[in-house]
């Protein structure tokens, strides 16, 4: 509207100039002011729409966590409301524990069996070790009979029979000796390694039924708001990530800068750069005053590819006519004014408007201002946006 008003003024001229000639205004002699207010009007549109790009597709986009259960069960307690603030680390549901607690009992009686063992083969290796000392002093009594046997038996005093009965006894107590050595050797590999090995493996499968047991109780991982509760107390927690029990709406970390996005037609790929200036105006925003409505802002980054071009490994060919449907240019922007970001919702929907300021010489002048234009055409969309909102445009 405002371009045709702006190159009307070929007719305008010529309806002034039949009108001092007293001649009358036909199609036939305004055919001329027409046409040049036709051309005129088509150059400008053209201009303005290609160097000043414009999107309804903005948006103001957020996280949100799913709140899922890593064990199944019954619910028994539920510690939260819709719309209620939650902290990291915050309770938010139980879940019967019964079989957890009792794996845990278990798991933590191992640790008096195990010490039942330990003290039993600390008491094996002190038997053992008297038997050694014993085995070994019988051993040594024993040897020194043979001994003297055989120096009888040298003299001729001592008999053959006496001399076979000691050497018999000596390799007797030799062997009990040797088997209590082995007893306690036994002993001391219990309490060294395999008491040890039992201890640890008790001590993992403790941790892992504490974990376990944990894992009945639901907290929080993140600052936030909850929404969209469904459980109830005797309902069954789901672990599928596609039926969540809640959702989080997580806070914005502190220094993280707010970031809108919004989809460009791929024709602006040659005129959106990083850095130009642009206006966002979201629905949530509009008020009859237009106070903070439209918020000034510059593009920060374009995705380097287009989202209905991506290839994923699947069981069929990949067939040309499926991306007939053009993707749109993804463009992020961030707001010249942090402190306007306390007055933005997430999730809004925004009208984004761009004005490119780069161009050098008069041209690059002319451009920059013809932006005035779009400028006022989006005050004119908010205008409407507002009129349709409040139910007078009819429809949504």
């Amino acid at each position: 509207m405002l371009e045709l008003l702006l190159t009307s003024f070929p007719a305008i001229f010529r309806y002034y100039q039949l009108k001092r000639r007293g001649e009358a205004m036909t199609v036939w002699n305004m055919r001329t002011a027409v046409f040049a207010w036709a051309v005129m009007a088509m150059g400008l549109f053209l201009v303005i729409f290609y160097f000043h790009p414009k999107s309804y597709s903005g948006l103001l986009p957020f996280r949100t966590i799913s709140v899922v259960a890593q064990t199944s069960g019954p619910v028994t307690e539920i510690h939260v409301e819709n719309g209620q603030r939650v902290a990291a680390g915050d309770l938010l549901f139980k879940i019967e524990d019964s079989s957890q607690k009792a794996r845990l009992n278990q798991t933590e009686a191992e640790f008096d069996k195990i010490a039942a063992a330990e003290i039993k083969a600390q008491d094996t290796l002190r038997a053992a070790l008297a038997s050694v000392a014993a085995a070994t002093s019988t051993l040594e009594k024993l040897s020194v009979d043979r001994d003297n046997a055989r120096q009888l038996l040298t003299r001729n005093v001592g008999t053959q029979d006496t001399l076979r009965q000691t050497e018999a006894s000596v390799a007797a107590a030799d062997a009990e000796r040797e088997a209590a050595q082995a007893q306690a050797d036994l002993a001391r590999a219990e309490l060294s390694q395999a008491i040890p090995a039992q201890r640890k493996a008790a001590e993992a499968a403790l941790q892992v039924a504490r974990a376990d047991l944990a894992k009945t109780e639901v907290r929080s991982f993140s600052d936030g708001l909850v929404t969209q509760l469904a459980l109830s107390v005797g309902s069954s927690a789901a672990t599928l990530i596609l039926s969540p029990a809640m959702l989080i709406i997580p806070d914005r970390p502190e220094g993280l800068p707010l970031r809108f996005t919004a989809g460009f037609n791929q024709v602006a790929r040659s005129t959106l750069y990083v850095g130009m200036p642009a206006e966002i105006a979201c629905n949530t925003n509009i008020n009859l005053s237009f106070r903070d409505t439209v918020l000034p802002a510059r593009i920060q980054a374009i995705q380097p590819a287009i989202a209905s071009g991506q290839v994923v490994p699947g069981g069929r060919l990949l067939e040309a006519e499926s991306g007939m449907q053009r993707g749109s240019l993804l463009v992020y922007l961030e707001l010249i004014h942090p402190e306007q970001e306390s007055i933005t919702i997430d999730g809004s929907g925004c009208v984004v408007q761009t004005y490119t300021d780069n161009l050098d010489g008069i041209f690059g002048h002319v451009i920059a201002a013809t932006g005035v234009i779009k400028a006022a055409g989006l005050r004119l969309k908010v205008w409407g946006a507002m009129v349709a909102g409040v139910g007078l445009g009819g429809g949504h």
